[in-house]
């Protein structure tokens, strides 16, 4: 039985309270006040469709359906990473266009909040009787570090089984380890670059860089002609302090680097065309010849691979140099078979060869399931009940909820492989057709994880 079809009576109401939520500026790495905003319109929708709901500190909350049995659980995140430039739409609000709903967060993750929110109102609407207890839990950070699902579950149990609608289908049985290092110096060393900015999000590629720099007009000139020659979009604005270069690029999520175009690796290799490590600093020249425009991390000597979870990735996210400080961050995900903190003693070692010092800033385990586990098994016969045929079971660079759940959920859906949602980057959008698809899945998993011995 496909109960999951009734998730289309809904559809109105849906776009409604997405759009209210779509509307606030939740990005969890520097507007903590809107997440809690996002947290607090979503439970209150909860509590006016009659469900138990609770708040732990402002960072996650969730709305609770049954009593009994096992306790099951839909995570769900209300925290986006920053707009970034080059929308068609804009980027805080809900727009239908070709089909298609547009606006940051409709993908990762307020889509999937919404619409397990309103599974479990289709739940209660229909009066279904549960065997087990089933929340819908929300978090406020889980693009920055997921601290919101540690005081979370710091006061409330582990489910049972659940499963985080933020990512692809099929089902999600691997993610690979996420290893976050700044590697820095207290002071910027370079004659010629006085600053360079780019980055915001740690877990994306940036789309934007500036720099800085003291030049002759005979340089400059040559600069600007250079670029014609070289891969990248440049701009230039002369100012009383010198040059400033605009490099632009195009954003990716970090666990997919090469889908991007990193606009700083682009700055950095057209500023190594005209001056050498003097100029530039230790920082610039270690990005040119350490890590360079290869997302496989092979300038470090951390290129590997295994059968599960393929290759190791590495993003230069962000980049920060001025008169008192030259930092940046890179992003890897590692194999799970592999070891992150024998690779950060690699990428410490490197830095120190370049008198470099280097630090975890954050650092998640790999995640892996078997694929005879009950998560699986019931999420593969719900999307085969909506689809008509068995998932496929995938791996990811991605980091979800699902490192949180002690090996007893996994990531599924929202979004399907042949949909370009665009996650992290300008235009996040999604299929309107396939969204509500998702929620004929999301509630035939619900279902059968409230009804279902467990």
């Amino acid at each position: 039985m496909n109960f999951g079809k009734i998730i289309n009576e809904y559809k109105n109401d849906i776009l409604k309270d997405l759009k209210v939520l779509l509307e606030i500026k939740s990005v969890s790495s520097n507007n903590k006040e809107e997440c809690q905003k996002a947290l607090a319109f979503v439970l209150k929708r909860a509590e006016e469709m009659g469900f138990e709901t609770k708040n732990i500190e402002g960072k996650a909350g969730h709305a609770q359906l049954g009593n009994g049995g096992k306790l099951c659980g839909v995570l769900t995140h209300l925290d986006v990473v920053p707009a970034g430039e080059n929308w068609s739409y804009p980027p805080f609000t809900l727009t239908e266009a070709e089909g298609r709903l547009y606006g940051r967060g409709i993908a990762d993750d307020k889509g999937a909040a919404i619409m397990s929110l309103y599974c479990l109102k289709a739940l209660k609407d229909n009066n279904i009787l549960g065997n087990n207890t089933i929340r819908c839990i929300f978090g406020t950070d889980e693009e920055v570090g997921m601290t919101d699902m540690e005081a979370y579950f710091a006061s409330e149990p582990l489910p049972e089984i659940s499963f985080t609608p933020d990512n692809e289908y099929g089902i999600c049985f691997a993610e690979k380890g996420i290893l976050q290092v700044e590697i820095y110096m207290d002071r910027n060393d370079g004659k010629i670059l006085s600053a360079i900015k780019s980055g915001k999000a740690l877990n994306a590629v940036p789309d934007c860089a500036e720099a800085l720099i003291y030049s002759s007009d005979s340089d400059e000139y040559s600069i600007i002609d250079k670029v014609k020659t070289l891969e990248g979009y440049f701009d230039f604005r002369e100012t009383i302090d010198g040059l400033v270069i605009i490099s632009k690029g195009t954003a990716a999520h970090a666990c997919e680097p090469d889908k991007g175009k990193n606009a700083v690796i682009y700055l950095v290799k057209l500023l190594s065309e005209f001056y050498d490590e003097d100029d530039l600093g230790t920082l610039c020249t270690f990005i040119n010849t350490s890590i360079g425009s290869e997302t496989d991390g092979t300038r470090l000597g951390l290129k590997t691979r295994d059968s599960v979870s393929k290759n190791l990735t590495l993003t230069l996210s962000k980049v920060r140099i001025n008169d008192n400080r030259a930092q940046l961050v890179i992003d890897i995900r590692y194999p799970v078979t592999m070891n992150g903190e024998v690779l950060f003693k690699h990428i410490k070692k490197c830095a120190k060869r370049k008198n470099l010092n280097a630090r975890i800033i954050h650092h998640s385990l790999p995640l892996y399931l078997p694929k005879e586990s009950k998560a699986i098994e019931l999420l593969s016969e719900a999307y085969k009940d909506v689809i008509g045929e068995m998932p496929e079971l995938y791996s990811t660079g991605g980091g979800t909820y699902a490192r949180m759940l002690g090996g007893k959920g996994v990531a599924f859906g929202p979004a399907f492989k042949d949909d370009n949602v665009n996650m992290h980057k300008a235009d996040e959008s999604i299929d309107k057709e396939k969204f509500f698809k998702h929620g004929e899945i999301c509630l035939q998993a619900m279902y059968k994880m409230f009804t279902e011995e467990i």
